[in-house]
């Protein structure tokens, strides 16, 4: 029989493993790891906490590597051969959201991508991928990259996101140059004496930092973080909630291998120059459907009442006629009440349109709601 300690001793652990528990936090299994979805407050303080000062995350799963060449163009049309983000125009310093993509145009994950803007990088990028497709991602990039071109797995680096609108006060206190970085740009910078690589950035709404740092300095920094006295441990449960609140896809629910960009609401991260040059995958199936129109579309959902639909809930028209499925649901804190997303027939996916979401073999009054269900918060510098 099969005890819950072999189960978590299956499990890979972050560097911050033994802290989580010490914090009294509720650890379960998520994408091969034991991490802690709650603390002692709850995922509705988390969560509201987070929005009003700042929560630290532990997002050591994630997937960190660097692709490395004779020089960045040619470094760049090489991931860009994978993705459509238009990656040969990063400016150094500078990160962008994008998709690795299958022949059909689907989804096979989302990820980061930073052009360093050190000069003893000057011939690489950073990628940072989901943890539950670190192991697939990285061997396909690799096993589709030119000789000379080589991507090396971080597995020696932790990474903490630091999020919310006191973010950038507490990290000031450590690193004097945190406030000069701009949303999506990233650098290496000192915080508490270590040299980490931080980019502004996060997957909740808020302002915010992800911090990758060595992973031996991993618990003392975070220990200095959680005594300022507006930082918390925030985990996974407060974690979705709060991106759900920002609209922003789960990888696996709300986008997968099946999911085109277009589908998604994300035509937008394929760059001008990508749709001309039409050279990445399932270039036909998306661009045609740019030009045309998809089957159906991501939405949000506002459903009335109390109770949340969740994953999987069937959305139908008001004379019963099945439209879409939920793909992410729960209780927003901060909206008050419960939201969801998914996708319908994109001639129901009208703003307002009502429709009915079937729980229990019962339909339940919502309509269709522009996301984010939040006001996004991201930092951008003046430009003078």
């Amino acid at each position: 029989m099969t005890t819950q300690q072999d189960h978590t001793e299956a499990l890979k652990v972050t560097p911050l493993h033994a802290l989580h528990v010490e914090l009294g936090a509720k650890m379960v299994p998520f994408a091969g790891y034991d991490m802690p979805v709650q603390y002692k407050d709850g995922v509705l303080a988390e969560h509201l906490h987070t929005r009003a000062a700042a929560g630290l995350f532990d997002v050591s799963h994630m997937g960190q590597a660097w692709i490395e060449g004779p020089d960045f163009e040619t470094v760049a049309r090489a991931l860009e051969a994978l993705v459509p983000g238009d990656l040969l125009g990063l400016a150094p310093g500078a990160m962008r959201y994008t998709l690795l993509l299958n022949d059909e145009g689907g989804i096979r994950d989302d990820l980061m991508v930073t052009r360093p803007i050190e000069p003893e990088r000057a011939n690489a990028l950073f990628v940072i991928v989901n943890a539950a497709c670190k192991e697939r991602d990285f061997a396909h990039i690799a096993a589709n990259l030119a000789p000379g071109i080589a991507l090396k797995p971080v597995t020696d680096r932790a990474l903490l996101a630091l999020q919310g609108p006191k973010a950038e006060e507490v990290l000031t206190r450590f690193a004097p140059a945190a406030p000069a970085l701009d949303f999506m740009h990233a650098r290496v910078i000192e915080v508490a004496g270590i040299p980490c690589y931080v980019s502004r950035s996060g997957y909740t709404g808020e302002d915010g930092f992800e911090i990758s740092l060595p992973e031996k300095d991993a618990v003392a920094l975070t220990r200095k973080l959680l005594a300022e006295p507006e930082v918390k441990p925030i985990g996974l449960g407060a974690r979705d909630s709060l991106r759900l609140e920002a609209g922003l896809c789960l990888y696996g629910h709300d986008i997968d291998e099946t999911t085109t960009p277009i589908e998604a609401g994300l035509g937008w991260t394929i760059g001008k120059r990508r749709r001309e040059e039409a050279n990445f995958p399932g270039a036909k199936i998306i661009l045609d459907q740019i030009a045309n129109g998809a089957g159906r579309k991501r939405v949000g959902l506002l459903p009335e009442g109390k109770a949340p639909a969740r994953e999987g809930t069937e959305i139908v028209d008001k004379s019963g006629g099945k439209i879409g499925t939920i793909t992410s649901g729960g209780y927003g804190p901060t909206v008050g009440g419960p939201i969801a997303m998914g996708y319908v027939d994109t001639a129901e996916a009208k703003t307002g349109t009502e429709v009915e979401l079937m729980v229990r073999g019962k339909g339940r009054p919502a309509r269709i709601v522009a996301m984010p269900f939040i006001a996004k918060r991201f930092h951008r510098t003046e430009k003078k």
